[in-house]
């Protein structure tokens, strides 16, 4: 009999009454894994109310008691590393190594949740007027909506809310009906570390319940991550609906290979940034864009790339595991077979198999030259193991050609020229850069910054920017007076 996946409410994992199941397949086989619930109404409501009235104990728990919560979490995640990566692994198809890592950019965050006293801190201002001080203090929002991709089931949870918890809120979590069952295990956990109940609530389904739940009124902020018009709709509908609102959404990250360039660090950064995780992450390179000479070092790209093979997420050998559905696998080789009119294609995965393994969601490596920038593989966020190659001639080129992509995520340069890359850090219009380091996503003390349409609102993930997402700030002005001082009526705007 198929596993039932439970619902998480109230500190308990709850059965859930729908009568609608999503199947949760796994990518290597089609077998399946278990059945995620389309929770009900009623069951939405009540995960809200209990997440309401925890929050009026939890926002007045002291900010160290919060950390020290934090602190026994992140723990328990180290501890229990390699067990959250298997399930993560066997429900996504990401190889273990790589589920390691995951969990470990999501333990990061709670590192830093953990330290979330002095971000709490307000501002002191004595004598603003004569004897009228203010200062300002951070307070709590209430009830925050957290909605995951298939992409990362460990490591974005784990960006929204251990934060939003440590700021004094309470959180609904919407994971991804792809990946359910790792976020199971980290509500478990969070339980052990001293959560009392309604902290976190893990809610399961499909378009229905994320339009519930962004839509009801006792949900006062919404953090999002996944694709560019699930994202735009979150984003208007939850604006819409008063809310507060971070959507984080696709990309097209370009890397500039220059000339002086370390040629041996380079391909490998770019085959290890292109295709692991089968091109599923919203940082991975997609395009390569050589400068000058450094054209010449595409054969050699073609090389190496040929020697990474995908393959079950416990087998040794493999490089990246499946794409995560079946569904994904006919949109990516369907864009191969797109590009293949509109490029060269050097390298063709489109009918990749994997020994003992013929359901799997397979899709080898792809590299494609020559690629235009009006042509549809350049102008789609593929989503697979799929890397396209541009030649320009000078690096001013280069930097025109990335700023006029609508996408703003990540981008990269590898240079041994100092000026090159600090021409390239300036002037580059994308939100994260890396210099010599081809995924640049930042630790957690700074945030995750995408521009343009690869991110929608004003606050974006983690580090102090999530501070601010998750917290209002209350200012006071303060007078007092002497028992015996004199009054007179102050009729204008300024303060005596």
């Amino acid at each position: 009999m198929t596993e039932k996946l439970s619902l998480f409410i109230d500190n308990q994992f709850v059965e859930s009454s729908t009568e609608k199941w999503i199947e949760v397949l796994d990518p290597s086989t089609q077998e399946i894994i278990c059945e995620a619930p389309c929770a009900t109404n009623e069951e939405i409501d009540n995960a809200i109310i209990s997440a309401k009235k925890a929050f009026l104990s939890w926002r007045e728990t002291p900010p160290p008691e919060r950390s020290r919560v934090m602190m026994r979490y992140q723990d328990l995640l180290k501890t229990n590393q390699k067990a959250i990566a298997t399930i993560l692994s066997k429900e996504n198809g990401k190889t273990l190594e790589d589920a390691m890592g995951d969990v470990w950019r999501g333990i990061e965050v709670v590192e830093q949740a953990a330290n979330i006293t002095p971000l709490l801190m307000g501002e002191t201002v004595e004598n603003v007027a004569r004897e009228i001080d203010s200062y300002s203090y951070i307070q709590s929002l209430g009830v925050c909506l957290g909605i995951t991709p298939f992409n990362f089931p460990a490591m974005i949870p784990l960006w929204m809310f251990p934060m939003a918890i440590a700021c004094g809120n309470t959180f609904i979590l919407k994971p991804s009906e792809q990946d359910p069952m790792t976020a199971n295990k980290l509500a478990e956990l969070l339980v052990e570390a001293g959560a009392p109940p309604g902290l976190l609530q893990v809610i399961h389904g499909d378009k229905d319940q994320v339009d519930r739940l962004i839509k009801h009124p006792d949900i006062r902020a919404i953090s999002f991550v996944g694709s560019v018009p699930v994202g735009q709709y979150i984003y208007k509908t939850g604006t819409e609906h008063l809310k507060r609102v971070q959507s984080f959404a696709g990309a097209k990250n370009h890397m500039v290979v220059m000339p002086d360039a370390n040629k041996i660090k380079t391909i490998d950064s770019l085959v290890g940034s292109s295709v692991g995780a089968a091109g599923q992450r919203c940082m991975a390179i997609s395009v390569a864009v050589f400068v000058g000479s450094s054209r010449d070092w595409i054969d050699n790209l073609k090389i190496e790339m040929e020697k990474v093979n995908p393959g079950p997420w416990d087998s040794e050998d493999a490089g990246f595991g499946p794409v995560i559905s079946s569904q994904a696998k006919e949109r990516v080789i369907s864009l191969i077979e797109k590009g293949k009119t509109e490029a060269e294609c050097l390298i063709d995965g489109s009918s990749c198999s994997v020994e003992g393994y013929p359901n799997g969601n397979w899709v080898g490596t792809t590299l494609f030259s020559k690629v235009k920038t009006d042509s549809e593989i350049y102008k789609t966020e593929i989503f697979g193991p799929v890397l396209l190659c541009i030649e320009v001639g000078t690096l001013e080129e280069a930097i025109e050609l990335i700023n006029a992509n609508p996408f703003g995520n990540g981008t990269s340069i590898f240079t041994a020229s100092g000026r090159s890359a600090r021409k390239f850090r300036h002037e580059i219009e994308v939100g994260q850069v890396g210099i010599n380091v081809p995924i640049p996503v930042p630790l957690p003390f700074f945030s995750f910054t995408g521009w343009k349409q690869s991110f929608y609102g004003d606050l974006h993930a983690y580090g102090k920017q999530a501070v601010r997402f998750y917290t209002e700030t209350k200012t006071v002005t303060e007078r007092w007076f002497e028992d015996d001082e004199k009054s007179t009526k102050n009729l204008t705007i300024n303060l005596e």
